[in-house]
């Protein structure tokens, strides 16, 4: 018989591992940012594709004083928005 709560809580899981995984792949471009890798890298470009949409969006959103100086908080920004997601669809866990 398919139980609809596990199949729920399942995704639920995989949606909060995904934004778990996600979160880390922010905090590894920012500590790459931080050396001033190579531009042309294939990891520090999949890094940048991955992240530089979020970033960009949150920018927009953000007052500009808070990333136009010579520390970006946007990142710190974003994994807390990521965070309040997880807490909110853990919520939803049956």
């Amino acid at each position: 018989m398919f139980d609809q709560s596990y199949f729920a809580g399942g995704v639920i899981g995989i949606i909060v591992s995904l934004i778990n995984i996600y979160m880390w792949v922010i905090i590894i471009r920012v500590l790459i940012s931080w050396i001033n890798p190579d531009p042309f890298n294939p990891i520090v470009q999949f890094l940048r594709g991955i992240t530089d949409p979020a970033l960009d969006a949150m920018r927009r959103i953000m007052p500009r004083f808070l990333w136009s100086t010579g520390l970006d908080f946007t990142p710190l920004l974003l994994i807390l928005l990521l965070q309040v997601l997880m807490l909110f669809l853990k919520s939803f866990r049956v």
